[in-house]
């Protein structure tokens, strides 16, 4: 675009042309941008985003500046500053949880660290500005409990349960009602009823992500949740091996039968690098997970190394220290910023309606 003489109408016009990562629609129509101000070829303004897509924060913003930029190039000085839109989340389902994402954390069999990988997501996105909730759906099994080190119980508010709360997240398990040692022993109806009470009776916040972490193998559990709630979609852990990515096909089958998106596959246990020499050992093989996924179809979202470090934290009870170790943090962060990519590229592809609010007509 020639700029000629630039003016603030031209701006506003490119301006229009940028979509918001979470609703896909104009920044300009969705009222997000503020305090324009052009002063010769010097050029600021204000990008308002919403937590919902706030691991892209900083590559939206630099999105922006690179965008005026090349379609005003004599422009000297482009400053776009960051604000936080507040957009409340809709509630959504039968049972109605007000979330923007929920996504279901699963795996073809048990092993594989898909509930370690679930407290990952939930304390990766958190750490990042989301507003996040985790819900352990392992009834037979519950591990969030321990690998976030707390065992509080759920505190009453009215009708309903206030989720515990811990480092920033809300949290529901079956481990909070339950002593540690002490076993489930329910068939399917019941466990039918414990989530849809786990999902309508806890007085759940404002949430831009519920991670729901699953049981493994292909249960009923997927098909409950599917019945509940429109889930955004699940991710899938496996390890590198043949025979886990076996199971991990049947697990993503049983997602499609159920109608419920893949959002992306995780790698974990992908290698181990010795602390002492450096070197990189594939134990159990490497780049499975990869090209199983690209033969499915599937994003591959990140790769997760053994790390002696990861396994002290999560017996400690304190998952979300992973994020402070030097070694592992990169990838942990990068399977974070790749799931709210891959969800922000599809919401901008087929961006949603806005909702239309029913008026009851005239009796």
């Amino acid at each position: 675009m020639a700029d000629g003489h630039l003016t603030q109408a031209q701006i506003e016009q490119v301006l229009d042309e940028f979509q918001d990562p979470e609703t896909g629609r104009s920044v300009v129509k969705m009222d997000q941008v503020g305090d324009l101000k052009l002063d010769g070829d010097k050029l600021s303004l204000s990008l308002a985003l919403t937590t919902y897509c706030a691991p892209l924060w900083k590559e939206t913003q630099a999105a922006l500046a690179e965008q005026l930029r090349q379609r005003f190039p004599s422009l000297s000085e482009v400053d776009v500053a960051l604000k936080v839109h507040e957009r409340p989340a809709e509630k959504i389902g039968e049972v109605g949880v007000a979330a923007k994402s929920v996504i279901a954390v699963g795996s073809g069999k048990g092993g594989v660290g898909k509930s370690t990988v679930a407290a990952f997501l939930a304390y990766g996105l958190s750490g990042a500005g989301c507003k996040v909730g985790l819900m352990d759906a392992d009834i037979y099994g519950p591990s969030i409990p321990h690998l976030i080190g707390s065992h509080d119980r759920p505190t009453p508010a009215g009708s309903r349960l206030q989720p515990v709360m811990v480092d920033g997240l809300e949290l529901m398990s079956i481990g909070f009602l339950i002593p540690p040692e002490e076993a489930v022993i329910w068939r399917g109806p019941m466990l039918h009823s414990t989530i849809t009470q786990f999902l309508r009776d806890i007085s759940w916040g404002n949430l831009d992500y519920l991670i729901i972490d699953m049981p493994p193998g292909t249960g009923d559990v997927a098909l409950s949740l599917s019945q509940l709630l429109p889930l955004s979609g699940a991710v899938v852990v496996c390890t590198p091996q043949d025979l886990a990515l076996l199971d991990v096909t049947k697990a993503i089958a049983m997602f499609r039968k159920v109608d419920i998106e893949v959002l992306g596959m995780v790698e974990n246990m992908s290698h181990f690098v010795c602390p002492d020499c450096g070197s990189r050992h594939e134990i159990f093989g490497s780049g499975g997970a990869r090209r199983r996924a690209g033969e499915l179809g599937v994003p591959f979202l990140g790769e997760i190394p053994l790390n002696v470090q990861l396994r002290i934290l999560g017996d400690e009870g304190r998952v979300g220290s992973s994020f402070q170790d030097e070694a592992s943090a990169p990838y942990l962060r990068e399977i974070c910023h790749n799931l709210v990519g891959h969800l922000v590229a599809t919401r901008k592809a087929r961006p949603p309606m806005p909702p239309l609010t029913i008026l009851d007509g005239p009796t």
